[in-house]
C-alpha cells in the first residue's frame, strides 16, 4: 500500500491540515471590511517575514508574476541591467528584463556554483558613469541546489546606485534574509514554498528608493503597477479580485511560522540540508553543490551515470509513491532533487532516504543498505542531544 504521497519538491510544497482547514472558509467580500482585516494582517505578517518595513503588496500569481512585476514597476526600455545568473531562475529573470526591452548584460557562473561577489564588484566598478539600473540575482537557485550570499552581494554593490533587485521565491524563511538591513531595493517571493500554501499568491516588497525609481519608470505595466497597488492598500483592498481562500490559508501559515519562529524555521531547514547530505554520501553519491553555498530548501544529487536520474525517480514514484525532482535543461537524467523546504518532518525524509538506498541496490549501484540512514539517525540523535 503506498498511501498518501511524499512531495519533496522544492515546490510546490506539502501543504499542513491547519491551512487546508483554513482555506476552506466561505469567501468574504474582498471590498468589504472583513477581508481588509485579512489583507492587513497577512501584510504585516509577510513583512515580518522579510525582515522590513518597507512596502509591500501580494499579487494573485506564481512568483514568475513577481519577477515581471519587478521588471516593469521599476525598469524603462533601454535601462542597462545586469543579471547575475547561476541557473535556469537567474535566466529566467533576465530573459523577462530583456522581453520588456533592457539591455542585460549576464554574468553567468558554473551550474552547481554561487555568484562571486568580487566578479560582481568588479564589474559595478568598471561602470564609471553609473549606467547600469539594476542588479537581478537569485537568492536561492533551484535548479542546481545553490544559494547566493545575498549580503556578501549587497556589500559588494557600495555607492553604486543601481538598485538590487532579488528573486527571494525558494529562499525566504528558508535560508536568512534581511531586507533592511542588507539594502536590499525589490526582492520577491511566493506562496508555494516556505509558507506552505498551494501556487497563487507571489509577494514583493520595496524600498522607498525603489519606490521613487518607479514613478520614473517607463515599462508597461497594468496589471502589476505598484501606483494602483498601494493606493488601494490604504483602503484595505486590492486592484483586482484576489484569491480570498489563498489569503486565509496564508493567514494560518504565517500563525504556525510565528509558533515556531524564524530563527528556529531557518536552523530546521539547515538541519534538513545537513542530514540529506550526509546521509547521500554515505550512500557513494556525488552532490552538485559545495557545503559553503549548499541550499537549505532542496539538495541536488548526482546519479551513477550508468542508472541515470530519472530511472531512480521513475522507481521512487512507482514503488514508493515519492516525488523527486529532476535536472532542467543540460542538467537532466544528471541530477535528482530531493526538497526538503516547507511542511517537511525528519520522518518524510529519513523515510525517502530508505527508499532511495533501496532503489539504488534494485538498479543496480553498490550500496549497503542502512549506510546512509544510518547516518540521518546518528544526525538526527546528535541533535536531540544537543537540545537537551
Amino acid at each position: 500500500m503506498k498511501g498518501d504521497q511524499y512531495l519533496l519538491l522544492p515546490g510546490p510544497t506539502p501543504i499542513p491540515e491547519r491551512v487546508i482547514r483554513a482555506m476552506s472558509k466561505p469567501v468574504v467580500n474582498h471590498r468589504g471590511s472583513e477581508f481588509k482585516q485579512l489583507l492587513t494582517e497577512v501584510t504585516e505578517g509577510v513583512k515580518r517575514v522579510y525582515r522590513t518595513n518597507q512596502h509591500l503588496l501580494i499579487y494573485p500569481a506564481s512568483g514568475t508574476g513577481a519577477l515581471e512585476a519587478a521588471v516593469v514597476n521599476f525598469l524603462s526600455p533601454g535601462d542597462k541591467v545586469l543579471a547575475v545568473s547561476i541557473g535556469v531562475f537567474g535566466d529566467r529573470f533576465a530573459k523577462i528584463a530583456a522581453e520588456f526591452g533592457a539591455q542585460v548584460e549576464k554574468m553567468d557562473f558554473a551550474w552547481g556554483e554561487a555568484a562571486d561577489p568580487q566578479r560582481i564588484k568588479e564589474r559595478l566598478d568598471q561602470d564609471v558613469n553609473r549606467e547600469i539600473k539594476a542588479i537581478l540575482v537569485t537568492h536561492n537557485e533551484t535548479s542546481t541546489g545553490v544559494f547566493n550570499d545575498m549580503q556578501a552581494i549587497s556589500a559588494a554593490r557600495g555607492d553604486h546606485p543601481a538598485l538590487l533587485m532579488v528573486d527571494a521565491i525558494s529562499g525566504l524563511a528558508v535560508l536568512d534574509l534581511k531586507m533592511d538591513e542588507w539594502n536590499l531595493d525589490v526582492v520577491v517571493s511566493g506562496s508555494q514554498k516556505a509558507f506552505m500554501i498551494p501556487p497563487g499568491l507571489c509577494f514583493m516588497a520595496f524600498s522607498e528608493r525603489a519606490l521613487q525609481r518607479h514613478k520614473e519608470a517607463k515599462m508597461p505595466r497594468f496589471y502589476w503597477d505598484i501606483s494602483s497597488g498601494l493606493k488601494y492598500l490604504e483602503k484595505g483592498q486590492n486592484p483586482y479580485t484576489p484569491a480570498v481562500s489563498l489569503y486565509y490559508g496564508l493567514s494560518e501559515a504565517l500563525q504556525m511560522m510565528q509558533e515556531e519562529g524564524l530563527d528556529n524555521i531557518i536552523e530546521r531547514h539547515r538541519g534538513y540540508r545537513d542530514m540529506v547530505r550526509t546521509s547521500v554520501r554515505a550512500m557513494g553519491l556525488k552532490l552538485l553543490a559545495r557545503d559553503e553555498n549548499a541550499s537549505h530548501a532542496l539538495t541536488a544529487v548526482v546519479a551513477p551515470e550508468e542508472i541515470g536520474a530519472n530511472k531512480i525517480r521513475k522507481y521512487m514514484l512507482d514503488q514508493f509513491n515519492i516525488v523527486l525532482a529532476g535536472g532542467q535543461q543540460s542538467l537532466d537524467n544528471v541530477i535528482f532533487r530531493i526538497g526538503h523546504l516547507g511542511y517537511v518532518r525528519e520522518l518524510d525524509l529519513l523515510a525517502a532516504l530508505a527508499a532511495l538506498e533501496i532503489t539504488l541496490q534494485k538498479l543496480g549501484w553498490d550500496v549497503q543498505l542502512g549506510a546512509g540512514v544510518s547516518k540521518a539517525q546518528e544526525f538526527l540523535l546528535n541533535k536531540a542531544k544537543k537540545g537537551e
